[in-house]
């Protein structure tokens, strides 16, 4: 797709680092195949990321989105709303589709639960399913391989955008990170994600931007 490392006048900047959470939304832009241009938030420029950059996120994180002007950030809104902006790629179930409430289900679970299990775990966090509104990692995995034995797909029978937040989490957490396990039901899911083109080329624009980026200056995330 269009994109490049500066705003330019696309109607949608991603504000990105590779192979960060930010990942699954360049993956849902390079699958909904419209032009956007890429904005290089560098988590390594000397004092870390500018302060000014509060002003896109408050928490100076990625992912980010510009869209038409408005700015908006986490992962769930930023794909229901690209998603939905854009249906001739079908990658949303419609309002009244059966598959639409496990889809919107599985966005915001991958927020909201698998993120801050996968963190607690990584950081050693002890503590019992009611302390945190999350619950717990081992009822989080659970969860997911259930869902994963018994459907292909995060909202069940097809590929839709939830997809490509719920692949792209799995497939960092398990083979980078690795605090995920390597279940069966899981690496059939990445290997069936894997062979999409979208994804294959997300992969490869990352890596090209990364060989670039050190001609990018520090204040490219101002």
């Amino acid at each position: 797709m269009t994109q490049s490392t500066t705003k330019s006048d696309a109607q949608i900047v991603l504000h990105y680092h590779p192979w960060s959470r930010a990942a699954g939304v360049r993956w849902l832009l390079e699958e909904l195949a419209v032009p956007y241009a890429i904005h290089f938030v560098d988590f390594h420029a000397p004092g870390g990321v500018a302060e000014s950059y509060r002003a896109i996120h408050p928490h100076k994180k990625v992912p980010a989105v510009e869209i038409e002007g408005q700015v908006l950030t986490e992962r769930a809104a930023i794909t229901i709303d690209l998603a939905d902006r854009f249906p001739q790629a079908e990658l949303a179930p419609a309002v009244g589709d059966p598959a639409r409430s496990q889809y919107l289900y599985m966005l915001v679970y991958c927020d909201a639960v698998f993120d801050p299990c996968v963190a607690a775990r990584v950081h050693g966090l002890r503590y019992t399913s009611n302390d945190y509104s999350f619950g717990t990692f081992d009822d989080m995995i659970r969860n997911i391989q259930g869902h994963l034995a018994a459907h292909p797909y995060a909202a069940g029978a097809r590929f839709t955008a939830a997809d490509t937040q719920l692949a792209s989490s799995l497939a960092f957490t398990m083979n980078q990170l690795k605090a995920v396990p390597r279940l069966p039901e899981f690496e059939a899911y990445l290997a069936r994600i894997a062979e999409r083109p979208a994804y294959v080329n997300a992969q490869k624009l990352d890596i090209e931007l990364m060989q670039s980026a050190p001609a990018i200056p520090a204040s490219a995330a101002q």
